[in-house]
């Protein structure tokens, strides 16, 4: 059974930082891209961040380089989204997402806050 949970969400002020993760099992998780997308209230899914099977190479939202970073331990079935210097706007669920071929899951999503 596949499953992907999110976890390290919750209210922190703007400039802060938050570190999610999301624990991956039922597949061969070092085959697969690994993504974090956010949506906020309103507004549609967007893509955060991804990191590829492989050599882990990454890629980011333009908006987000340089604040949030992605990273990837496959022995531990683990991506994780660093975020610092959060901002109100950060403001969203984010979401873990696995993809390979056809095969596209996602998490439950993780709720972050920024606010004063």
């Amino acid at each position: 059974q596949v499953q992907l949970v999110e976890s390290g969400g919750g209210l922190v002020q703007p400039g802060g930082s938050l570190r999610l993760s999301c624990a991956a099992s039922g597949f061969t998780f070092r085959r697969y891209t690994m993504s974090w997308y956010r949506q906020a209230p309103g507004k549609e899914r967007e893509l955060v961040a991804t990191i590829s099977s492989g050599d882990s190479s990454t890629n980011y939202a333009d908006s987000l380089k340089g604040r949030f970073t992605i990273s990837r331990d496959n022995a531990k079935n683990t991506v994780f989204l660093q975020m610092n210097s959060l901002k109100p706007e950060d403001t969203a669920v984010y979401f873990c997402n696995a993809k390979y071929g056809a095969f596209n899951n996602w998490g439950q999503g993780t709720q972050v806050t920024v606010s004063s």
